[in-house]
């Protein structure tokens, strides 16, 4: 049996210091726990990786390093990207890491997305989440959201869609038979459903119902 030889001690790991803040290279941007940041990808063709800064720590030499809890972009899990992820969707993963503080190319907002579809003006630093991210099997918390219009998907805030004065409901141009250029110039719009009961509410001696100014939306929600 190997013997450890006398008077030979095992060297100390070099302590770590917490920080409270952390000045990107080369900007003054400053970041500190909780904001999120980009990332730089190890493949120069792929867009900046987004993550939360859990923690900023420097060694002995002061080497700082951040522990992050990465967000994945939607092609990027097991699903891949669907028809109603938005170009600026991330989902917060249970992916942690620690990386080189060198790495961090600058700042971002990711949102709420609540929050994300009432900004007048969407920047290039801003994101949205309303999805957690399970990495290893890929499932989501939560895993049902509310569904719109007739092909019964969930809101792309990125996509134009149009409400119907009759039921309150909200419909993609497409799948109610009109180009987008034409849904913009609506001054009234009902769902063939509700058109429906109109005419049956006429034909049985009911007034129809007044008119209302279309609501026409491509950024807020829905309901």
């Amino acid at each position: 049996m190997a013997k450890t030889r006398p008077g030979l001690m095992a060297k100390p790991k070099p302590a770590k210091k917490d920080l409270d803040a952390y000045t990107i290279k080369g900007t003054n941007k400053v970041v500190r726990a909780n904001d999120c940041v980009l990332m730089r990808p190890s493949d120069t063709g792929k867009p900046p990786y987004v993550a939360r800064i859990e923690k900023i720590e420097a060694d002995a030499r002061n080497n700082v390093k951040v522990r992050v809890r990465w967000y994945y972009r939607p092609e990027e899990s097991i699903g891949g990207r669907r028809q109603f992820h938005g170009a600026k969707e991330l989902f917060l993963s249970d992916h942690y890491d620690v990386q080189s503080a060198h790495t961090i190319e600058g700042k971002c907002i990711v949102h709420s997305f609540k929050n994300y579809t009432k900004l007048e003006n969407v920047g290039a630093e801003d994101y949205y989440c309303r999805f957690e991210y399970k990495a290893a099997t890929g499932a989501f918390i939560p895993d049902r959201v509310a569904v719109y219009c007739k092909c019964e998907m969930p809101y792309n805030p990125d996509d134009l869609m149009v409400q119907c004065e009759g039921c309150k409901d909200w419909y993609h141009p497409a799948c109610v038979g009109m180009t987008i250029e034409e849904a913009k110039k609506l001054e009234h719009f009902v769902c063939a459903e509700c058109s429906d009961d109109e005419v049956k509410r006429a034909e049985n001696g009911f007034s129809l119902s007044p008119a209302a100014e279309v609501k026409v939306d491509s950024k807020r929600r829905k309901r």
